[in-house]
């Protein structure tokens, strides 16, 4: 009688070699974390708890597959664990409500989780990437992708996640997730149709090329309308088919006319200088920045947080999030200094 030799356990790492072997995947990770729960802040946390499952288990680590593999493998299920007791993240316009009347005064739901942008300088940040190994790419952190993303449900999204952005093949999914190969191609076949329906409705164009002259003076005036409080000024800026919303409002708008009557209506400026728009650099790949609103002791203080399209004939997509908490993750003051 033969028997198989027992698996030598994995020696000991210690926490100088562990950071040395994961460091490098760390934004990548973060990025996965995202795209599975819509949340920058979410996906901050997750990555921790994702680093100390991993130092936990290293001893266990076998080899049989790379530790980036294995790594996602642990991120992954750290993030369907999370979503076990969390609704998705939306935006307004995929609550499946027409635009609303911008005579009305919008009402904000501060139960429901909304869709965060992601700050590029999170992922990619001033370090050259070798394309090479490069799995974090601007296509797979759209904003359309990231939205549609969050129609799914987290099955869904991770079979979707680790096939098609990871390129795992449908065995190594199967097993990182306890599913069956035809539960896993079953499954990546509704994810691909579902997405590809979503992205059509509510596709985003191509990010802007920030360096070109013709962008850098739309944005320019885009900024100066706003500080300016020029109403009609904005106006012009917008497409035919613009949309704009504003989480945690569920209320969203359509066209340069329904959006100018919002911000003459309700927006708190009361003249030139009230606000100032702040570049925050990109977010999704397209122009963000944050707005400060004059308060009545005269401090400018965080306000909302765009995040801006542009296509061939305007603005076509501004995103206007209210939650003041995102100027952290983009690196913004609470207030802006006078002058």
């Amino acid at each position: 009688m033969t028997t198989t030799p027992a698996r030598e356990a994995a020696p000991a790492v210690d926490d100088a070699t562990f950071e040395e072997l994961v460091a490098p995947l760390r934004r990548e990770i973060f990025a996965h974390c995202y795209r599975m729960t819509g949340s920058v802040q979410d996906a901050e946390d997750l990555v921790q708890e994702t680093y100390l499952r991993a130092w936990r288990a290293m001893h266990t680590f076998e080899h049989r597959s790379s530790l980036r593999t294995w790594l996602y493998r642990i991120a992954t299920n750290t993030c369907l664990t999370h979503l076990e007791s969390r609704k998705r993240r939306p935006l307004p316009t995929g609550l499946g409500q027409p635009a609303a009347d911008p005579a009305r005064e919008p009402q904000p739901d501060r139960d429901r989780t909304w869709l965060e942008p992601l700050p590029d300088a999170l992922v990619w940040g001033t370090e050259p990437v070798d394309p090479a190994a490069e799995t974090v790419t601007r296509d797979n952190v759209r904003l359309a992708f990231v939205t549609a993303l969050q129609h799914l449900t987290a099955q869904q999204r991770a079979v979707l996640l680790l096939r098609e952005v990871l390129q795992c093949s449908a065995a190594e999914t199967a097993e990182a997730l306890g599913l069956t190969v035809a539960g896993v191609n079953s499954t990546l076949q509704r994810a691909r149709a579902q997405v590809a329906r979503l992205e059509e409705d509510g596709a985003d164009g191509a990010s802007p090329d920030l360096d070109d002259p013709r962008t850098r003076e739309r944005l320019a005036a885009y900024v100066t309308a706003f500080e300016s409080y020029d109403v009609p000024g904005i106006v012009k800026l917008l497409a035919d088919d613009v949309v704009w919303e504003m989480p945690p409002y569920p209320e969203w708008y359509e066209g340069p006319a329904q959006i100018g009557t919002l911000i003459g209506t309700w927006c708190p400026a009361q003249g030139p200088g009230d606000m100032r728009l702040v570049s925050a650099g990109t977010a999704n790949g397209l122009p963000a920045y944050g707005l400060y609103m004059r308060s009545d002791d005269g401090v400018h203080r965080a306000f909302q947080l765009h995040q801006v399209e542009l296509g061939p004939d305007g603005v076509t997509h501004v995103i206007a999030y209210f939650d003041t908490a995102l100027f952290a993750a983009f690196g913004l003051p609470e207030t802006w200094p006078q002058g």
